[in-house]
């Protein structure tokens, strides 16, 4: 029997490698983007060159209408294929400190970051809770576990997502649907381009920055049978950075 997963931000970075490794774990693989259509192709393309297989689907995580009419849609259109695995991944930065940043930048953080989880696990929850079948990874960061100057607008957004993975997985547990979290620290992406990695890896005990496919590995484990019985838990991958 087919398994399905959907994994929103798929089109590059964290969310490519996460999409290329479910996809090797079996998974048909439903790509979310919002914008970049050319990297979310590549996506697929690297899944189906893989031997693995999936589609693209558009929406703008955290505009509730968008994902009530586009992911709704696929559902009512594939009404037999259960999405048992989601991974909210998609986010974004707007890095500036507290007393320079424009509303404007905390409220899209908070939108894309936070609400997202709500809008789209909201719509996916009653067939995993019905089904008794679902797990729900959602990316976090080392910056909603300790905070970082200039991010407070992203801590904000990843700490709340900490603090409702955990209520979260208490509400569900029962109906056999785990909730875990995934901290990456300083992970190669476009994301952290403009950061000094050399000076920052003196602080990293392991001496070196992270890769997504090891971000990657660690989503699998938590999507899979292999952790049934971890809920509401924090996964760091940050080369002990913090712990």
């Amino acid at each position: 029997m087919k398994k399905y997963a959907l994994v929103t931000g798929g089109s590059r970075g964290i969310g490519k490698a996460v999409c290329v490794k479910l996809a090797e774990d079996g998974y048909y693989v439903i790509v979310n983007y919002k914008s970049n259509k050319t990297e979310a192709e590549n996506t697929l393309s690297v899944i189906k060159n893989n031997g693995g297989n999936g589609e693209l689907l558009k929406f703008d995580v955290g505009n509730p209408d968008d994902v009530n009419q586009n992911l709704g849609n696929w559902m009512e259109q594939n009404p037999d294929k259960h999405l048992e695995v989601l991974i909210n991944n998609a986010g974004i930065i707007r890095d500036n400190l507290m007393v320079f940043m424009p509303d404007e930048d905390w409220n899209s953080v908070i939108s894309t970051n936070l609400h997202s989880f709500f809008y789209v696990t909201k719509l996916l929850l009653q067939n995993m809770l019905i089904k008794k079948n679902g797990r729900i990874v959602n990316i976090v960061s080392l910056s909603g576990q300790k905070g970082q100057p200039g991010q407070v607008n992203y801590a904000a957004s990843k700490g709340a997502l900490i603090a409702a993975t955990k209520s979260l997985a208490m509400e569900i547990g029962k109906k056999k649907v785990r909730v875990n979290a995934v901290a990456p620290g300083f992970i190669k992406t476009d994301m952290i381009e403009h950061m000094p990695e050399e000076e920052l890896k003196k602080i990293i005990p392991l001496n070196r920055f992270g890769t997504v496919e090891e971000v990657a590995e660690a989503v699998s484990f938590l999507a899979s049978e292999k952790s049934s019985y971890i809920t509401g838990e924090v996964i760091s991958v940050n080369g002990g950075l913090y712990s």
